[in-house]
């Protein structure tokens, strides 16, 4: 059921089992499974069915670190979150990514990928994913075309691996009917939580405080509250709920906002193939993004270098993945951007302020950028390529002094705006160098192509094409002692018997994998533990709604962690 909050009688308290707030992946997912156990739901969505200019701007805050874009087109405010601008890029992180490394400061997380690994396989039907396998030569063998192929790989310093895309999964339009038949969830669109409201101790969450932009207010009660609006935002409704603790709540120790991570991503180089293997497609964005000519069993797919686990250890280097990157006729101009945005609403990305016939104009102001830039990545002729380049993202390390804070401004809704300082650090420079150097030496060696290296980063002020992905994570840490995290292994914030939150703010590290089928497995998993607490608050006697009964919930997931374990150790011998 969908509700217009704008609607409602001022003041209204709604009683529910479990709120959630933010409909977003981890969101959603969350409801979805709640709803298939029986449990009723609230679900509280800032935006309605599409964006808006007015909801959009509560996003909007004061950078305060390295350049950095993190509201307009890097966060959606409505239903379906950040899934309404994903590009879809699927791999579960690698199984040291859950390590605690020496070389690494505030690295591990609470237990490994064995406990994922259920999860992980489950999020393949959710997120419209093919077979459950991230195997190279699986992918290779099932595509079968001469030009995606695999580079042979021979120093064993460098491995190829895989990623799947989802269509991309737009939450708010692919579940929209089963969120609007469920008989357990309610969602409320337009609704803004503004405070979250304990006892006197702060020990116990009684109530959220909901406004809209038109004035409105009400409350929610419920058994159990669930933070899932996003990396940036859950630290946000944290620090501002202040009323009982003025540091913010699960705030003790300091650590709320703090470790704000993202995957740095850099361009660099040349590189020049042997012939063999200059119309590759396997590992060229320009190439292996959504395309159907690299995929198999109706999913794309794209292929990424990394380094072995060996040379990490060994070089003390952080997690990266790279990739080759085309640059055609074009490339840059006012033609190839619009033909690029017209793309990206093809696949339904949202994209604040843009227009189809805005669009349409600037391409016919400048026809012979246009076409050069769209003929060269339809039929790829080599003479119209004119470099080609790798493009690399890197793990982000925890870093305290990266971080989400309260500002001085505040929305319409009286809410602080957030200031947001990100800060990297000089092993993530070190990291790209090194990342770059041995792949270069690997094509090299692999006879498949010359590198010419630019210079290096460390010790250098990082440079102005330095990006972010958008991936927000870290905010509000996972970890076994309250003095080094904001929630525990359950998610549960430290302090307080039923807050939870979902999503990549509890990522205390976040590897050089996209953050989303990871955000989905976390929030499966949150899914079966608040179900299982509930049962146990309830003293519920009765077999499960889920069809598992709580006894046996570690039993059918070592029935699919282990196989699924074997397979991606499978994958880093490649």
């Amino acid at each position: 059921m969908f509700i217009d909050t704008r609607g409602i009688d001022e003041g209204r308290e709604i009683e529910t089992t479990v709120c959630i707030v933010g409909a977003g992946v981890a969101g959603i997912t969350l409801a979805l499974e709640l709803d298939r156990c029986g449990i009723d739901t609230c679900l509280l969505e800032s935006g309605g069915y599409r964006p808006d200019d007015d909801t959009r701007d509560l996003y909007r805050g004061e950078n305060a670190g390295l350049p950095y874009a993190f509201a307009d087109g890097s966060r959606s405010r409505y239903l379906g979150g950040s899934s309404n601008c994903w590009g879809g890029w699927c791999r579960p992180l690698d199984p040291w990514d859950f390590d605690k490394r020496d070389w690494v400061p505030g690295s591990g997380w609470p237990f490994g990928l064995d406990e994922l690994a259920p999860y992980y396989a489950r999020t393949h039907a959710l997120l419209k994913l093919g077979p459950n396998t991230f195997d190279p030569p699986f992918w290779e063998q099932a595509i079968g075309r001469a030009d995606v192929k695999r580079i042979p790989l021979v120093t064993g310093n460098v491995r190829d691996t895989i990623a799947q895309f989802s269509p991309p999964a737009r939450f708010g339009k692919l579940y929209r009917g089963d969120l609007e038949r469920s008989p357990h969830i309610r969602v409320f669109l337009h609704a803004n939580v503004v405070h979250i409201d304990t006892d006197t101790d702060a020990r116990h969450v009684e109530r959220v405080q909901v406004a809209t932009l038109t004035g409105r207010r009400m409350t929610v009660t419920a058994k159990r509250f669930v933070l899932a609006a996003g990396g940036i935002e859950n630290a946000r409704l944290l620090l501002a709920s202040n009323r009982v603790q003025a540091a913010g709540l699960g705030n003790a120790y300091d650590n709320v906002g703090r470790y704000f991570m993202d995957h740095p991503r850099i361009m660099s180089a040349s590189v020049r193939f042997a012939p063999a293997w200059s119309r590759n497609k396997l590992y060229d964005i320009k190439y292996h993004y959504q395309n159907a000519a690299v995929a198999a069993y109706g999913t794309p797919i794209s292929s990424q270098f990394a380094l072995a686990p060996a040379v990490l250890r060994r070089e003390k280097l952080l997690n990266a993945r790279v990739w080759f990157f085309s640059v055609f006729y074009g490339e840059g101009s006012e033609g190839a951007q619009a033909l690029i945005r017209c793309k990206q609403a093809l696949l339904r990305k949202e994209q604040p302020g843009w227009r189809l016939g805005d669009d349409l104009a600037t391409m016919l102001r400048h026809p012979i950028d246009t076409a050069g830039f769209g003929l060269t990545r339809l039929l790829q002729p080599r003479a119209l390529i004119r470099d080609v380049k790798l493009q690399a993202i890197v793990e982000a390390q925890p870093n305290r002094e990266s971080r989400v804070t309260l500002g001085n401004q505040c929305d319409r809704l009286g809410m602080p705006r957030v200031k947001v300082a990100w800060r990297l650090t000089e092993l993530a420079q070190r990291t790209f160098d090194r990342t770059f150097e041995l792949l270069a030496e690997e094509l090299r060696a692999s006879a498949v192509a010359q590198v010419r290296l630019d210079a290096p980063l460390e010790g250098r002020a990082w440079p102005e094409s330095l990006e972010g992905t958008w991936h927000h994570m870290g905010t509000t840490r996972m970890h076994d002692s309250a003095r080094e995290g904001v929630v525990d292994r359950h998610c549960k914030v430290f302090g307080i018997d039923n807050l939870f939150v979902a999503g990549s703010s509890v990522f205390p590290t976040v590897g050089a994998n996209f953050p989303t089928i990871t955000i989905a497995a976390l929030a499966l998993r949150l899914a079966g533990h608040l179900v299982k607490s509930l049962h146990t608050a309830d003293a519920v006697a009765a077999p499960s709604p889920c069809g598992v009964e709580p006894g046996e919930e570690s039993v059918a997931a070592a029935r699919v962690a282990v196989p699924f374990a074997s397979a991606l150790m499978r994958i880093v011998r490649h």
